[in-house]
């Protein structure tokens, strides 16, 4: 197994990555909330964070990935106001919760394939695990960590002595940045919710201790953490923006119920800017990979992009950067593909390619340093064609996950599905969620008439034109 180095946004600096348990590197990563499209600054963390698993198992580990699915819980503020995400959408589109979740996980799941993302071992939905959580919750209260209110249970955070040790903010730095407590009953306006209960109209509760209710945001990630990875695991990824509030309270849950550190180093990704400015709805610069392919754009040229810019910095997005991008991967793919049936190149050539291959897998090891790794990879591609430089960066391609030994005219194009026939498969795949078989034959029945068909999968599913 080879020596990797990765930043630990807990200590602050890079260390040398010393699994608990080696050959096996025991890693959660915070999954989307699927209520809604994941937009291509979310998918950045997540090329990141297949970034992470590659490169450890091409280092020789043996990765154990957990990813989570939001699917209740996550309320319209990272904090503890507003409506749940889920039971929003489902009421905007008319459907249940159960329907929204199924809808968008699939098209994630599907993104996360077009971005050649390697899906974790273990992929767990917040639903699926209630009675972990109200168990985390019982024993935190047992502790004296969490108290009850009229509307949930909630955390002092006053009682865990490291509160603010991951974002460097300090308790009263906490209180004073807190908003003013809606709920005069929390102890401190920072304390966060545990167990929400449930008005009757909440149309996701489950019985517990406390009555009918649903869990905190927070609880969801530390009770998965346990169940699957145990009460230590090396490490913990996420984008930057969870840093001061989710991670922050995952960490003061976690440690309080555990009594020592839980999570060895922690991860982050930093934000996407859309023209140098934050992306929203309402300027319009919000974009999914659905997007990019429409206006041509292989998604991997996408991924290309952002593997030019390290998972620390801030990547700024436009169009105009991927056009760059887009045109540069395709270059590098055409010099390496022809050197597939060139001639073994000389010893002084298979000496550099040898050199280069050493110091692509440094950068690389190097706190996943890829935009230096890329940099390396030209070198080689520029050099005089030779069968050794088609094999290395295929070799590579474990890590790169470019499909760099590919010409580019023989990259699947990704068609355009016409927004009827979208909806009608949208509209099928929801009537399976509900095990309307019979609804779900017709539209089956339509697409056919409309040349179309579909293939169903365990996360979704996918047309293709007859």
């Amino acid at each position: 197994m080879d020596k990797i180095l990765i930043y630990n946004t807990l200590t602050r600096k890079k260390e040398e990555l010393k699994p608990l348990a080696p050959p096996v590197v025991a890693t959660y990563s915070c999954g989307p909330t699927v209520y809604n499209y994941a937009h291509i600054g979310n998918l950045r963390t997540y090329v990141f964070m297949d970034e992470l698993r590659r490169t450890l198992k091409f280092a020789g580990y043996t990765t154990k990935s957990v990813m989570n699915i939001t699917d209740v819980g996550h309320l319209t503020s990272d904090g503890d106001d507003g409506e749940d995400k889920m039971q929003s959408a489902a009421k905007k589109q008319n459907k249940s919760p159960e329907e929204i979740a199924a809808f968008y996980s699939s098209v994630f799941f599907k993104d996360l394939e077009r971005l050649h993302i390697l899906l974790p071992e273990i992929i767990a939905k917040a639903t699926d695990n209630i009675p972990e959580m109200i168990d985390f919750v019982i024993k935190l209260c047992e502790k004296g960590y969490g108290y009850e209110t009229d509307d949930g249970i909630y955390f002092d955070i006053s009682k865990f002595d490291g509160y603010g040790k991951l974002s460097r903010c300090n308790l009263d730095d906490a209180l004073a940045g807190a908003r003013v407590a809606i709920n005069t009953q929390k102890r401190h306006p920072a304390d966060f919710a545990l167990w929400k209960k449930a008005e009757k109209n909440h149309i996701m509760q489950w019985q517990s201790p406390w009555g009918m209710g649903y869990p905190g945001w927070h609880i969801e990630c530390s009770a998965m953490g346990k169940k699957f990875l145990g009460d230590r695991f090396d490490i913990h990824t996420g984008g930057v923006d969870h840093i001061p509030i989710h991670h922050e309270n995952e960490i003061a849950q976690s440690e309080a119920l555990e009594g020592h550190p839980v999570v060895n180093a922690w991860m982050h990704g930093e934000f996407m800017l859309v023209d140098g400015g934050k992306m929203s709805k309402s300027l319009g610069n919000v974009y999914t990979v659905d997007d990019l392919i429409s206006r041509g754009y292989s998604p991997l040229a996408f991924r290309y992009f952002c593997m030019n810019t390290h998972y620390r910095n801030k990547l700024n997005f436009t169009f105009t950067g991927l056009d760059g991008a887009a045109v540069a991967y395709d270059r590098l793919r055409s010099a390496i593909s022809a050197c597939a049936d060139a001639k073994s190149g000389d010893g002084s050539t298979r000496k550099k390619i040898k050199e280069l291959r050493k110091s692509i897998l440094d950068a690389v090891y190097d706190d996943l340093n890829f935009p230096l790794a890329l940099g390396e990879l030209w070198t080689m591609a520029k050099l005089a064609p030779c069968k050794e430089i088609f094999d290395t960066a295929k070799e590579l391609g474990a890590v790169f996950a470019l499909d760099l030994h590919v010409p580019p005219e023989k990259r699947d194009s990704a068609e355009v599905i016409p927004d009827n026939v979208k909806k009608i498969a949208d509209e099928r795949f929801a009537a399976r969620a509900k095990k309307d078989w019979a609804t779900s034959d017709a539209l089956r029945a339509e697409l056919d008439a409309l040349g179309y068909s579909v293939l169903d999968s365990k996360t979704g599913y996918e047309l293709k034109k007859k």
